[in-house]
């Protein structure tokens, strides 16, 4: 894992071009809405730290831009999908790396990562993928399906094993194939303006 302070030379310059896309619901599992960015606006945020993340995710080549997103969450926990109360992982492949850019301050929130109680896996491959669906059918049928709420620090299908503070500026960079989920505050109330919202910047590369 990288994490970088200071990741912007002008954040509220930032957050004033965010104000200004369109944003909508994207795929099944977000909970919230997001606007996509492109390749040339993407990469330049990260362009001096493309080596680093060859080196410490031991990549074959850097890494080259696969999709990106403002995002905004704004589901309130009452209107969460099943699969929304659980962590999840962006791709099995251990070359897909996600960059994760707090542009609002979620200092009491942030991003957690978990680990899978049964299996003890904290990260999906294509080699554990069925045996983690199968350990989860199989939790979930003794233990029921998570009450609506974003999931804390424990729960009997998931223990917390670390959480990155959302730190306004603050960039964060791990595998996707890692077990992670958006930690809310307690006080978090859903929010769609991205003035005032908790709005990151969501970046997918691959190696």
């Amino acid at each position: 894992m990288i994490c970088a302070e200071g990741a912007l030379d002008d954040l509220g310059l930032v957050r004033e071009i965010a104000a200004r896309h369109r944003y909508k619901p994207i795929g099944p599992f977000y909970p919230g809405i997001r606007a996509a960015v492109s390749e040339k606006i993407a990469m330049p945020l990260v362009a001096p730290l493309l080596g680093a993340m060859r080196d410490v995710f031991d990549l074959p080549s850097r890494p080259e831009y696969f999709e990106c997103y403002l995002s905004l969450v704004t589901k309130s926990p009452a209107d969460l999908a099943p699969i929304q109360r659980l962590p999840h992982f962006d791709g099995t492949e251990a070359e897909r790396i996600a960059i994760l850019l707090y542009l609002s301050d979620d200092s009491n929130g942030g991003t957690a990562f978990y680990r899978q109680r049964v299996t003890g896996f904290e990260s999906v491959n294509e080699e554990r993928f069925d045996t983690y669906v199968q350990a989860l059918e199989a939790a979930t049928a003794e233990h029921g399906i998570p009450s609506a709420s974003y999931i804390g620090k424990d729960s009997p299908l998931f223990a917390q094993t670390h959480k990155i503070d959302g730190v306004a500026n603050r960039m964060v960079i791990y595998r996707g194939n890692t077990l992670h989920c958006a930690a809310m505050a307690e006080d978090f109330a859903p929010d769609a303006d991205p003035g005032s919202g908790r709005l990151t910047l969501n970046l997918f590369l691959k190696g």
